[in-house]
């Protein structure tokens, strides 16, 4: 009798793990429209903690903002202190930009910490005197320019975004359209429709919003491309001539997420790339596999300033003009230039890379560098066919002596192209031996790109042109930022991945802090630049009395 009773609750129990755990859902969503184009999360914990209010006020730009004549009393308090808004600015904020009919508004959310704060804040803020009024449980603040609403616990504030692209855009092609009136936006309204949006109805219940929720990190954002597709002047009928394009498969599902940390020495950012089941299919097939090392290793230099390189599937490029509807198009322009699609897939065997190495400056002190472009030779016969279509329009342009002449050289495996004829045939003529620290971190992904601003900068680091505050302020620059490296990271959860760190030259403070400071240092030296201004050119020069003197008789 006993196991009879027993063994139903452990099933219970397990269901409603198992439930809890596979339906994705989160607190930071719940309400904001699920159809929102943009959404961005802020850990008002984490970045807190990383960079506190006390050493923002430090930074000279504050000082100069709190300083200024302009700023009001009430705006000075909350400089003081943020918790002075009666918000609680240690929780989540959050922003977003949605639609509602034709009208696109902003909101940013937060949680209420002192709701007579709250109150004051709002009333006062408004540039015209705000109405406090109350309705269905719910506190209103409306000005001119924002309404906000509140209850005990939650706060939105609402503006709405007026755009008169859909105007600008039709106007190019239709010369008897008439612009729409401007349409009233009821913000009392929107903030409504928020406070009673029902979850699943909201970000609250879309699980990729919940991944993106589920990564640590400072700052979270979402973009609805689906959405963003439909504003106007990206819509279909905005586009003119490109409107053949068959776009609502490309936008279809299509989602961007990303996550921001500050961390020691570096800023860190992951991507996620959603698309809607044809475009997610193409690309989980045709998607490139590893980079081809050596063809790194083969740049005749150690000087890099930059580094694009990727591998892809040559074959996938024919599915996704036939998925924009625009094959017709590609094989008439192809054809055209002496070749055919088929040539071109057939020629290439899916490795590109392009270098930029060995910047200086020539007598002029114009910027000068080597520009390197290599592709990986699939069918060589084919190959030719595209070299050939390039010699004949870019004639003298290539191997050439007349005009700004770019050269090239092959082999069977790799072609190059480049504005200096040694580097494309010293990249060509021998196996690669030049190794780069961050080839340990893109090795092995499909494509990867790096800039290494120290070097970049270095070169420059020193100008006759350059007076003693311009000098400061890329002296400053000079010791903040070290280099980018970003890379694929595959396909995670039906999303292609994608990773970014900036690495800075203090690799021991927290990325935040530093540019807290940085910042503030180059506010320093644009005040001393208006300073000086206003010192040089404060007086206005005497005028200068033209009139004729007649001489004495």
């Amino acid at each position: 009798m006993q196991l009879r009773i027993k063994y139903p609750f452990l099933l219970a129990a397990v269901a409603i793990v198992l439930f809890a755990s596979c339906s994705k859902t989160n607190k930071e969503g719940r309400y904001i429209p699920e159809q929102a184009i943009f959404a961005l999360h802020l850990n008002g914990e984490s970045l807190s903690s990383k960079l506190p209010w006390d050493e923002i006020k430090k930074n000279q730009l504050f000082k100069e903002a709190y300083e200024d004549s302009n700023t009001t009393a009430l705006m000075k308090s909350v400089m003081d202190d943020p918790e002075n808004t009666g918000i609680d600015v240690k929780t989540d904020i959050i922003l977003f930009v949605a639609r509602d009919s034709s009208v696109t508004y902003m909101a940013i959310e937060g949680t209420i910490k002192d709701e007579a704060k709250f109150k004051k804040f709002t009333a006062e803020a408004g540039k015209d005197k705000a109405v406090i009024s109350e309705k269905n449980s719910l506190n209103f603040s409306d000005s001119k320019d924002m309404t906000a609403a509140w209850n005990k616990e939650k706060f939105v504030l609402v503006g709405d975004i007026k755009s008169n692209n859909s105007d600008r855009y039709r106007g190019m092609y239709d010369s008897a359209y008439t612009p729409a009136p401007e349409v009233k936006v009821d913000r009392i309204a929107l903030a409504e429709k928020i406070f009673s949006l029902k979850e699943d109805k909201s970000l609250g219940k879309d699980e990729k919003f919940s991944e993106l929720m589920s990564e640590k990190g400072d700052v979270h954002f979402w973009m609805n491309m689906e959405e963003l597709s439909k504003l106007d002047g990206l819509s279909t009928a905005a586009m003119g001539p490109l409107s053949m394009l068959n776009t609502k498969k490309i936008y279809e599902g299509s989602r961007v997420t990303g996550t921001l940390t500050f961390e020691n020495g570096k800023l860190d950012m992951d991507f996620r790339s959603y698309m809607g089941k044809e475009m997610s299919d193409l690309v989980k097939k045709y998607s490139g596999d590893k980079i081809d090392a050596d063809m790194v290793k083969r740049i005749p230099s150690k000087n890099l300033a930059g580094l694009f390189v990727f591998n892809f599937k040559p074959e996938g490029l024919r599915e996704y003009i036939k998925l924009l509807g625009v094959e017709g198009f590609a094989n008439m322009g192809t054809g055209m230039l002496g070749f055919t699609l088929d040539d071109f897939i057939k020629a290439n065997k899916g490795d590109i890379m392009l270098a930029v190495s060995d910047i200086a400056q020539d007598s002029s002190g114009r910027p000068n560098a080597s520009f390197l472009f290599s592709a990986s030779i699939g069918d060589k016969p084919s190959f030719n066919k595209l070299i050939e279509a390039a010699n004949k329009f870019g004639k003298d342009k290539f191997n050439g002596s007349e005009g700004p002449a770019v050269f090239y050289n092959l082999n069977d495996n790799l072609f190059a192209l480049g504005n200096k004829k040694q580097d494309v045939d010293a990249y060509i003529g021998k196996a690669g031996a030049n190794s780069f620290d961050f080839m340990d971190k893109i090795a092995g992904t499909s494509g990867g790109a790096y800039i290494n601003f120290q070097y970049i900068m270095k070169t420059f680091a020193k100008e006759a042109s350059r007076d003693s505050l311009d000098q400061a302020m890329f002296d400053a620059s000079l010791k903040m930022w070290d280099n980018m490296v970003a890379y694929s990271g595959g396909n995670e959860s039906g999303a292609s991945v994608q990773h970014i760190e900036v690495n800075l030259v203090d690799k021991s403070t927290n990325s935040l802090k530093q540019l807290n400071n940085y910042f503030s240092e180059l506010g320093a030296i644009k005040k001393k630049k208006d300073d000086r201004w206003k010192t040089d050119y404060s007086e206005e020069p005497a005028l200068v009395d033209t009139t004729a003197v007649v001489p004495a008789k």
